[in-house]
């Protein structure tokens, strides 16, 4: 599961990735410094995982991770092919959530692709070029199904008169992620189209240091102009961000947070925000080899869970043995949960919740 950084040249992009994944993708003061996009595995900041490490004292602790990609600069008429625009369109379709960096500072000495600091104007700006790339797809699509339709086909009739609404939305500028569908629609019909703005979203606001941990106007104006989006807006010094990653010690980074009026890096809210966007969640395994984070969609049945582990796992599947994480915390380890007869043995229909401490008995 991939979420993409996008957002015009210049922004911030490339040095919040270097941020997050500690991989060095070329940052500069220029236009399309970033060409082909650039993939980091982030660990996800998980205090629970700490907590396991110290009270079962394991070889090795194994974090859930999330692949971040770096994408090209957008600019005006992309959709048509300008700048990077195809290869950039190609890209972001290919992630499965965005994470849109918005530049919500001054700055004489960084250049804009627009001569001017203004999110929303940026916002939009993309949000036009996706919604125009999602509209040829649907007008392509409309032509197809409209002749089923024009035979009496049934299915092609209700076809058509759900791309016939997400016409109208496009061309009205609502990204399909706004539109009302039922989920039947979404499963059968919306979900095969692919739609770049039916991706789920997040407004990273890159603000300067003074505003790190109460935002300023420009965020404002983005938490107005998204409030009917159903999105999250994350501030973020990411300048400042890339500062403390230079510092060798734990002790150094959290002085410097502290100083900034911040609990903890903006970029570990990231990092699990965009963990929820893409709905993924963690479960446990917690043992002397390892205490180990493993990644699931929310929803997941515990077979589906021990798959993750091993396919083996998931076709022999017999029970799965679960301890629920403050259980676990509170009674200070898996013999006395046991004990206290707080182990509960669960079939192949249990949903897996966030949290839980796994341990499967399988047959292959």
């Amino acid at each position: 599961m991939k979420a993409g950084i996008v957002g015009l040249p210049n922004v911030g992009k490339s040095t919040l990735f270097n941020c997050l994944s500690n991989a060095k993708a070329q940052s500069a003061n220029f236009p399309f410094c970033t060409i082909e996009p650039n993939i980091g595995v982030v660990n996800v900041p998980d205090n629970r995982l700490l907590k396991l490490e110290e009270l079962v004292e394991p070889e090795k602790v194994i974090p859930a991770t999330v692949e971040i990609v770096d994408i090209a600069g957008l600019v005006k008429g992309a959709s048509k092919g300008e700048g990077l625009g195809n290869q950039f369109l190609g890209n972001i379709r290919e992630t499965d959530a965005i994470l849109h960096v918005l530049r919500c500072f001054d700055n004489d000495n960084i250049v804009h692709v627009d001569g001017s600091v203004d999110p929303v104007r940026d916002k939009e700006t993309i949000d036009i070029e996706l919604q125009l790339k999602d509209l040829e797809t649907t007008e392509k699509k409309l032509d197809k199904v409209k002749r089923a339709a024009r035979t009496g086909n049934k299915e092609a009739q209700t076809e058509e008169a759900l791309l016939v609404r997400v016409k109208e939305a496009l061309e009205s500028g609502i990204s399909v992620r706004a539109i009302n569908f039922t989920e039947e629609e979404k499963e059968d019909y919306i979900k095969d189209m692919q739609y770049i703005t039916a991706k789920p979203v997040m407004y990273v606001c890159n603000v300067d240091e003074d505003a790190a941990a109460t935002g300023n106007e420009y965020v404002e104006k983005v938490k107005a102009a998204v409030a009917n989006e159903n999105a999250e807006v994350i501030i973020l010094a990411v300048g400042t961000e890339a500062d403390i990653t230079e510092l060798e010690t734990f002790e150094e980074r959290q002085l410097f947070l502290e100083d900034l009026g911040l609990e903890e890096p903006g970029s570990a809210k990231l990092i699990r925000g965009a963990y929820t966007l893409l709905d993924l969640q963690t479960y446990f395994t917690a043992g002397k080899k390892e205490v180990r984070a493993w990644t699931i969609p929310v929803g997941a049945t515990a077979p589906q869970a021990a798959g993750v582990i091993h396919t083996d796992f998931e076709k022999g599947f017999i029970r799965a043995e679960v301890i629920k994480y403050d259980d676990f915390v509170s009674f200070g380890s898996e013999a006395k949960v046991r004990e206290a007869g707080k182990l509960g043995v669960e079939g192949k229909e249990y949903v897996v919740k966030d949290g839980d401490v796994m341990h499967f008995r399988f047959n292959v």
